[in-house]
């Protein structure tokens, strides 16, 4: 159960910080109840936190391997490039 504190209902304005932008990207509702004073209290959050990390590194491996993926992409149009041109100048002599 989450519950609210002295310090957090000071904290309950219209305005939002630099800082919570990120949190906001993060997970809004984590956001959303921290916006209103509450702190979570449960081992649901350790849960939820592993799941984010792993869902974070599934896509910080996607991103590699679109990268990777694209280098392998440009190396074989160079190497189609080159058999082509070979092709062209053994028909030319």
């Amino acid at each position: 159960m989450a519950s609210i504190t002295k310090r957090d209902q000071k904290r309950n304005t219209n305005f939002i910080r630099a800082s919570e932008i990120s949190q906001y990207h993060y997970c809004s509702i984590s956001w959303y109840l921290q916006k209103l004073g509450y702190e979570p209290k449960s081992h649901l959050l350790q849960i939820g936190s592993k799941k984010h990390e792993k869902l974070g590194n599934m896509i910080e491996q996607t991103q590699r391997n679109m990268i990777i993926s694209k280098i392998f992409a440009a190396i074989g149009y160079f190497l189609l490039f080159a058999v082509i041109l070979i092709l062209i100048f053994e028909v030319m002599i």
